[in-house]
């Protein structure tokens, strides 16, 4: 009796470990660390063997996710679940991703190491595959300027108070041999962080130069490399709209107030994006000359 159960408990766990075999789940990010609060996107891979196809986002359950203290010794609270709906095939021998912001749905605020999981149902089968889970790291970084600036307001407008936001500018040793800056967007209090973006590398000695526009945007310069400057402009809601380099050549870049009371950059040569250069056709896609009409 005891072998037959044991036989039979073998057989239904090689049946309950075969979507495990045949469809596999993975989560990759973008980045190894991140600041409290920085747009933290995860890509869940879902592969395909099972010789079926699957479907796939029709309900709000399909894909779950899971995000814990790697340490243990500190809760993460779920604040919402990601909208990850739309219903789609993935056919035999196929390969999906899907790409989820986790910062909106878990408060991801203390420093420290976490891991990220992801879980798919597959509704026809009743079972679900779990991903390995994910580590990353949240690090703290060092303040290096800020100021509170007033939110625009509509043309028209003028009966209100103004929303009251702060600019803050910081730097992190990321993976412990870049340094990096970062530009924060949050609160007057500075308690509740809005927006978090990467700016770009910079050498540890670099004081950056920040001025605000008439609509509050933020132009930020600094150095970025040995002869490098960065220059960056960021709007209210934290979103960097605009980015160039300036390279060190017989002047220093610097920021201007030109006539016209715009902020722009004075010294240095700026960089030509690569958008930018002229397409080069191949000579086989040159079109021939056109022959000058004969003379009379």
């Amino acid at each position: 009796m005891k072998i037959a159960l044991s036989i039979l408990g073998l057989v239904l766990a090689s049946l309950l470990g075969a979507p495990a075999q045949v469809v596999t789940v993975q989560v990759t990010l973008e980045q190894e660390q991140f600041l409290p609060g920085e747009s933290l996107p995860a890509t869940v891979r879902i592969v395909n063997n099972s010789g079926q196809p699957l479907h796939l986002g029709a309900d709000a359950n399909w894909l779950k996710f899971t995000v814990e203290s790697a340490e243990g010794n500190f809760a993460v609270m779920k604040l919402a679940d990601p909208p990850v709906t739309g219903a789609f095939d993935l056919g035999s021998s196929e390969v999906a991703s899907k790409q989820v912001d986790l910062t909106p749905y878990f408060a991801i605020t203390h420093t420290g190491r976490y891991r990220v999981a992801a879980t798919v149902h597959i509704a026809e089968w009743g079972t679900d595959v779990a991903s390995p889970a994910k580590e990353f790291d949240v690090i703290d970084g060092a303040p290096l300027w800020s100021q509170d600036f007033g939110v625009p307001v509509p043309a028209g407008v003028t009966n209100q108070p103004p929303v009251i936001r702060k600019y803050i500018l910081e730097k992190a040793n990321y993976l412990q041999k870049q340094l990096r800056m970062y530009v924060l967007v949050s609160d007057q209090t500075g308690a509740r962080i809005l927006k978090v973006s990467a700016v770009g590398p910079m050498v540890s000695f670099s004081q950056p130069d920040a001025q605000l526009d008439s609509a509050s945007n933020l132009h930020v310069l600094y150095q970025g490399g040995a002869r490098a400057f960065i220059y960056t402009v960021v709007n209210p809601d934290g979103n960097i709209t605009q980015q160039e380099i300036y390279d060190y050549e017989n002047s220093r870049p610097r920021l201007a107030v030109n006539a016209a009371g715009d902020i722009v950059v004075r010294g240095g040569v700026r960089r030509v994006k690569p958008g930018e250069l002229p397409s080069v056709r191949p000579p086989e896609e040159v079109p021939p000359p056109t022959p000058a009409p004969a003379k009379p």
